[in-house]
């Protein structure tokens, strides 16, 4: 896509569709019954999906393993996620973490 206008072009059309998916859920769920067991399948989905993103984003980077550090931070984001610590401290815990981590040399 050399063409600013092609790139133009498809960033509306995906915010548009975007925005039409995100009108489409207030606006149908009167409007279609699900089964209990339907939203529960969809409710565990969407943790697993998320589990897989965050598993993947974790222990890879491109097409090898991220290192130690970058876990280690994540699990330390969990852990004080978990213990309802504020979102800054679980942010700035995590990347302290792996910043020391990797000046201590371990990658």
């Amino acid at each position: 896509m050399n063409d600013p206008t092609q790139l133009v072009g498809a960033m509306l059309t995906l915010a548009a569709g975007t925005l039409a998916l995100r009108l489409a859920g207030p606006l149908l769920r009167t409007r279609i019954n699900i089964s209990p067991w339907a939203e529960r399948v969809l409710e565990t989905s969407a943790v697993v999906l998320l589990t897989a993103l965050v598993a993947t984003t974790t222990l890879f980077e491109g097409h090898g393993f991220a290192g130690v550090a970058r876990p280690v931070g994540v699990l330390v984001a969990g852990v004080l996620a978990w213990l309802q610590a504020p979102f800054l401290v679980v942010i700035l815990a995590a990347a302290c973490t792996t910043a020391v981590l990797r000046l201590l040399g371990i990658s």
